[in-house]
C-alpha cells in the first residue's frame, strides 16, 4: 500500500463541531426556501398578450320575447353566453317558455344583444319559434356556436306529454344570419 503524499487534512475527520454546522446549514436551507416560493402552478399556459377587457353579457330582464303567453308571464328556463358573431362582445342565448300552470309548454329560443346605448337588451335572432312544439333539455355556447339539444314529436297525433323525438343542434353565424346544422345521427325516435 502506498502512504499519500498529502498529509491527512484536518476536515476528513468528524467533530461535534462539524455535526453543529452542518446542521445549521441545513436548518437554513429549509427556512429560506419557506420563505422562497415558486409561484403557484396552473394547466394554463402564458397568455402571449394580455386579455383585453369584455363587455358583460346581455342580461334577461325587462326583455320583451316575441312568445305569446296570455294573461301568463314568459320564464327564463336556460341561458349561455359568449361571442357569436366574432365582434369581441357577447351575446346571450336564452330558451323560454310560458309560465303554464300546467302541462310542458313548448320553448322559444331567442340571442340577445345590447341595444345601441348598450342599456338594455333586445332580441336579435329566433332560433327556435314556440310555434314548433319543442322542449329545450340543454342550451351551450362553445367556440363561438350554440348548441342545443330537442325534444319534439313526430306527427300531431303525438300527445303533448310525450315528445317522441329528441334532435341535436347547432347554429352557427355566416353570413350575418345564423344557419343551422345538425351533427349525423343526432335525430332518435
Amino acid at each position: 500500500m502506498q502512504q499519500s503524499a498529502v498529509p491527512e487534512l484536518a476536515h476528513t475527520h468528524t467533530r461535534p463541531i462539524h455535526w453543529v454546522a452542518t446542521a445549521t446549514a441545513v436548518a437554513g436551507v429549509v427556512a429560506l426556501s419557506s420563505v422562497l416560493q415558486p409561484r403557484p402552478a396552473t394547466a394554463a399556459q402564458a397568455a402571449e398578450a394580455p386579455p383585453r377587457a369584455t363587455a358583460a353579457a346581455p342580461v334577461t330582464t325587462g326583455v320583451d320575447f316575441p312568445i305569446d303567453c296570455g294573461p301568463v308571464k314568459a320564464l327564463v328556463q336556460k341561458k349561455a353566453s359568449g361571442d357569436l358573431d366574432g365582434d369581441g362582445t357577447p351575446e346571450t342565448v336564452v330558451s323560454v317558455h310560458c309560465d303554464a300552470p300546467m302541462g310542458t309548454p313548448p320553448d322559444g329560443v331567442y340571442v340577445l344583444t345590447r341595444s345601441a346605448g348598450g342599456t338594455h337588451a333586445r332580441v336579435v335572432a329566433t332560433l327556435v319559434d314556440p310555434k314548433d312544439r319543442t322542449t329545450v333539455t340543454s342550451l351551450t355556447v362553445t367556440d363561438g356556436a350554440v348548441l342545443a339539444t330537442l325534444l319534439g314529436y313526430s306527427s300531431a297525433d303525438v300527445p303533448s306529454c310525450c315528445p317522441d323525438v329528441r334532435d341535436s343542434a347547432k347554429w352557427q353565424w355566416k353570413d350575418n344570419a345564423f344557419v343551422r346544422s345538425t351533427p349525423a345521427g343526432a335525430h332518435s325516435v
